[in-house]
C-alpha cells in the first residue's frame, strides 16, 4: 500500500514506536524533541483544537490516494485522450514513487520553518490545484506537470502526519492511527471503485471525472486553515512568536543510519513492496480491462484490492509486535502475492475476485514495513531517522518498476512478461523482508560501526 506513502505509511510505525520510547526513561533522558512533541496545547483551546484537528486528520488521510487510484481507473481513457503509448502511460504510473522519493526529503525542513500544520494545509491547497489542472493542462507534459504538483502534496502530508498524530494524542496514538489507516485506505478504494461510473453519471468524460477529486482536497485545506487561524490568534506566546519551543532546538544526536545493514535490508523492503503497490495502483485496473472484463468491474476489483488494507493494518502490526522475528510474515504475504500474479497469467478474467484478494493481502507488507520501522530502532530519534531513509531510499528503488511494466507491455502486446517481472521481483521482497525482521536494532548496529555523528542544531520542529 502505498505507502507510504511516512505511506504510504510512517504514522504507525513512527507514532508507536516513540510513544513506547519515551517509557521508561528518566525525565533527564528524555530527548528535547519528545518533550516538544508531547507539550499539550493550552486548556482554553483543548476541546477546539483537537476536534479540528481529528477532522483534518481524516480528511487528509482521505485526500493521499485519490490522485494515484483515480487514475489507474481511467488510464485507457486517458492513454486515448492525451496520445499517450505504453511506455509513456508508465513514466506516468512512476511519477508518484518518484515526487514522494524527493518531495519527502523537504517536509522535514519544510516544518521547522513553517510548522506542521501549514505545510500539510499547503499540501491539500497543492492537490486540489493539482487536480483541477491536470486534466485541462493540454497534453502529456501539462498533465505530468500537475499530477506532479498533486503529488507534492501528498509527499509532504505523508511525512508531517506523524509528527502531527504525536503532537496532538501522544496518548491515543494507537487509536488516531487506525483512524488515520482506515480513512487512508477508504479513500484509496473509493477513488479506486466510483470513479468510472461518477465518471458515467457526470457525462462520460473523463476529464471531469478526474477533476472532481479536487472537490474533496479542497474541503480538507479548510479545518488547517482554522487551525493556523485558531493558533495565530491565541496559543503563540509573545515570548516566542515563531511558534517553535525552545527546548525542540537543543541539539539532536544523529546515527549513522548507513551503517546498519538493517536499515538497508528495511529501505529494499519498503522499495520494492512500493513497486508492487504502485503496479497494483497503476496497471491492475488495465490487466482486467485487457482479459475482458468490464471498466467498471476492473475499477471495483482494484477497489476491492486496495481496501485490503482497512481491516489488515489492525491486524498485521498488532501480530507483528508479538514475534520476536517477522520473517513468517513476511514470507505469507509474499506468497499470496505469487499466487495472485500466477492467477492473473493464467486465468485473468475467471479468478478475478480470487487474485485481486490476494494480492490485496500481498499489498500489506507496507503496514508490516512501517511496524518494523518502529521495531528496528529502540529511540524516538532512531524511527525519525529510519523512517526517513527507508522511505526516501525506497521510493527511489520504486520507481522504475512501473515504468519497465509498461515497456514490456507495449514491447509484448500482452501481460505475460510484466507479470513475470512482478512475481520475480516478490522473490527478493521476501527475502528482505525476513533480514529486516531479525531481532535488532539500528542504534546497536550503528554503534558497533562506527558510533553516532556528532549532534546537529536546529533540528526541532515547530508545533
Amino acid at each position: 500500500m502505498m505507502g507510504f506513502m511516512v505511506s504510504e505509511e510512517t504514522l504507525t510505525a513512527t507514532s508507536t514506536s516513540t510513544s513506547t520510547s519515551t517509557q521508561g526513561r528518566a525525565p533527564s533522558e528524555t530527548s528535547a524533541s519528545d518533550r516538544a512533541a508531547d507539550e499539550p496545547p493550552t486548556p482554553a483551546t483543548r476541546a477546539w483544537t483537537t476536534r479540528l484537528v481529528v477532522v483534518g486528520i481524516v480528511l487528509t488521510a482521505l485526500n493521499l490516494r485519490p490522485a494515484i487510484t483515480s487514475l489507474g481507473a481511467l488510464l485507457e481513457e486517458v492513454r486515448t485522450g492525451l496520445g499517450m503509448s505504453g511506455s509513456v502511460a508508465g513514466l506516468l504510473t512512476s511519477v508518484p514513487p518518484l515526487c514522494f522519493a524527493l518531495f519527502g526529503v523537504m517536509a522535514p525542513r519544510l516544518a521547522r520553518r513553517f510548522g506542521p500544520a501549514a505545510v500539510v494545509c499547503a499540501g491539500m491547497a497543492a492537490i486540489a490545484g493539482g487536480l483541477l489542472i491536470r486534466p485541462y493542462a493540454g497534453g502529456t507534459a501539462g498533465f505530468v506537470a500537475a499530477s506532479a504538483l498533486a503529488l507534492m502534496g501528498i509527499a509532504v502530508s505523508n511525512v508531517l502526519m506523524p509528527v502531527i498524530v504525536k503532537r496532538w494524542f501522544p496518548d491515543r496514538v494507537g487509536s488516531m492511527t487506525g483512524l488515520y489507516s482506515m480513512a487512508l485506505a477508504l479513500g484509496t478504494s473509493s477513488a479506486a471503485a466510483v470513479t468510472v461510473p461518477m465518471t458515467e453519471a457526470l457525462g462520460g468524460s473523463w476529464r471531469t471525472g478526474l477533476a472532481v477529486w479536487a472537490l474533496l482536497a479542497a474541503a480538507a485545506v479548510v479545518p488547517w486553515l482554522a487551525l493556523l487561524r485558531d493558533r495565530d490568534r491565541g496559543t503563540r506566546s509573545a515570548e516566542n512568536p515563531g511558534g517553535a519551543s525552545g527546548s525542540a532546538r537543543e541539539a539532536a544526536p544523529t546515527l549513522r543510519i548507513t551503517r546498519s545493514r538493517t536499515a538497508w535490508a528495511l529501505a529494499v523492503f519498503f522499495g520494492l513492496q512500493a513497486t508492487a503497490a504502485y503496479i497494483t495502483m497503476g496497471w491492475m485496473a488495465q490487466i482486467f480491462r485487457d482479459a475482458g472484463v468490464p471498466a467498471g468491474t476492473a475499477g471495483l476489483l482494484l477497489a476491492v484490492t486496495m481496501v485490503m488494507g482497512v481491516p489488515l493494518a489492525f491486524v498485521i502490526p498488532r501480530l507483528a509486535t508479538r514475534l520476536p522475528h517477522q520473517g513468517p510474515i513476511v514470507v505469507a504475504l509474499g506468497v499470496c502475492g505469487l499466487l495472485g500474479y500466477g492467477g492473473l497469467h493464467l486465468a485473468p478474467a475467471e479468478g478475478a475476485w480470487a487474485w485481486a484478494l490476494l494480492i490485496g493481502v500481498a499489498n500489506c507488507s507496507f503496514p508490516l514495513a512501517l511496524t518494523m520501522v518502529g521495531m528496528r530502532a529502540r529511540t524516538g530519534a532512531g524511527v525519525v531517522q529510519l523512517s526517513a531513509f527507508a522511505q526516501s531510499a525506497g521510493y527511489l528503488i520504486s520507481i522504475p518498476g512501473p515504468l519497465l511494466v509498461g515497456v514490456l507491455y507495449q514491447h509484448s502486446g500482452g501481460w505475460g512478461l510484466p507479470l513475470a517481472l512482478m512475481a520475480a521481483l516478490m522473490l527478493p521482497q521476501i527475502a528482505a523482508g525476513v533480514l529486516a525482521g531479525r531481532d535488532r536494532t539500528v542504534e546497536d548496529e550503528a554503534a558497533r560501526r562506527g558510533g553516532p555523528r556528532r549532534p546537529q542544531r536546529g533540528s526541532g520542529v515547530r508545533d
